[in-house]
């Protein structure tokens, strides 16, 4: 029996954002343990080229909002980039989490072979659903869930393998 890609897209951005939301979760009890201002762990990055925390977390909710969009031929809905505190990132993955919630597999037939083309690094190339969604939305999505959980380990959290993978 084939996979679909509803199948493959939705469970997984769902549950990786419950990890990720989990995660903010200790980092906020952190904070307040440690009498650090969250400010400081949201404007943390783990290299001055690289995002800070807020931004990793910004760009996992686009590639988790964007990707069944447009599997889905739908248009991608916009969230501005405008949180500055914990309470509004979290609220943003929580308005990603009810974007997902509301997609139907039927939504996805065909997806697979539909041709879509995009803005990668300034040109414009065009992949199938399948390819677009394996090798680039779920790659980058990934990276920038780990880069927030390794961001937050890097300034103290104590979380490990099971808070990033989270629970089934």
């Amino acid at each position: 029996m084939a996979v679909s890609m509803y199948d493959i897209a939705i469970p997984t951005f769902q549950k990786q954002l419950g990890a990720l939301d989990a995660i903010l979760d200790k980092a906020d009890a952190y904070a307040t343990a440690k009498k650090i201002d969250i400010a400081v762990l949201l404007a943390a990055r783990l290299y001055p080229d690289m995002f800070n925390l807020t931004r990793q977390v910004q760009l996992a909710t686009d590639f988790a909002k964007a990707a069944p969009a447009r599997l889905a031929g739908l248009e991608v809905p916009s969230l501005p980039d405008t949180e500055t505190t914990l309470p509004e990132l979290k609220a943003r993955v929580a308005k990603v989490q009810t974007m997902l919630a509301a997609y139907k597999p039927e939504q996805f037939e065909g997806s697979e072979a539909k041709q879509l083309t995009l803005k990668l690094g300034g040109k414009d190339v065009t992949l199938s659903g399948r390819e677009y969604l394996l090798h680039v939305a779920l790659p980058n999505f990934y990276f920038h869930c780990a880069t927030a959980y390794n961001i937050l380990r890097h300034n103290g959290l104590e979380i490990g393998k099971r808070d990033f993978l989270a629970k089934s």
